[in-house]
């Protein structure tokens, strides 16, 4: 982790689950950190967490698909200095529908969580991370990207997009070290949707993820936050261009 002590990442999803490890993994490093996230109550919870780690934290409260929002951020990570990276963790899952049940709205929300806050950030940061011939940008991707599963259909295919822009970064911008995590399957807020979903898909659904947790083959978002901390330690150009699973971690 001494590549990443007393620099700056900015973080989403830092208000609960996976995100909220993460960040208090990384406080605990000496990292520095920007957190983002929807939630303002949650999110001062998490930077209170960290700052009892001893670490600097700020936080920009919003959606990060919205220009303004990473803009924010970015303007946070001045005030703590030596900006390095961005860890992209948010997501929305919105399960349970068939494709065709999903309205509009609910659809696109899932797309810029994962998608267009992606996107956003690669805008915002790349450049700069271009111009000091170095950064790290993570991006949370799944399994799902690989799979048809009838009840998240927006999800899988939000997931595989993430997980194509984390490699057209890689390819397009080799100074910076870009890279997917896959969290593994982790006891969070979605997979408490998932299993009492609603919608066309949700049978199948609601199989799938509560025979997960039957069968006691859920981690913790500490243990998924200690897998990514484990890979971030390693030296972070061998990473490149790669994706990682916890569970091979």
């Amino acid at each position: 982790m001494h590549e990443l002590r007393g620099k700056t990442l900015l973080l989403t999803g830092a208000s609960m689950g996976i995100g909220r490890a993460v960040a208090v993994a990384l406080a605990r490093e000496g990292v520095n950190l920007v957190l983002n996230a929807r939630s303002r109550n949650q999110l001062l919870q998490t930077r209170q967490m960290c700052a009892a780690a001893d670490a600097r934290a700020e936080y920009v409260a919003g959606d990060a698909s919205k220009t303004s929002t990473v803009a924010a951020m970015l303007k946070k990570a001045e005030s703590l200095g030596s900006l390095f990276g961005f860890i992209h963790a948010a997501g929305v899952l919105h399960p349970g529908p068939y494709l065709w049940e999903l309205t509009k709205h609910d659809f696109t929300q899932v797309f810029q969580a994962n998608v267009i806050a992606a996107f956003q950030l690669i805008r915002a940061c790349a450049p700069l991370f271009l111009q000091q011939k170095k950064g790290l940008a993570v991006f949370f991707g799944s399994g799902a990207a690989e799979k048809t599963q009838p009840g998240i259909a927006a999800y899988c295919a939000a997931k595989a997009a993430e997980e194509h822009l984390a490699r057209q970064l890689a390819a397009e911008a080799p100074q910076i070290t870009a890279l997917v995590y896959r969290p593994g399957v982790v006891e969070t807020r979605m997979q408490a949707q998932a299993r009492e979903s609603q919608g066309g898909g949700a049978i199948q659904l609601r199989k799938v993820f509560t025979a997960w947790k039957d069968q006691d083959l859920l981690m913790t978002p500490e243990e998924s936050a200690a897998g990514l901390l484990q890979l971030l330690s390693r030296d972070l150009r061998a990473l490149h261009g790669r994706t990682w699973d916890a569970r091979d971690l």
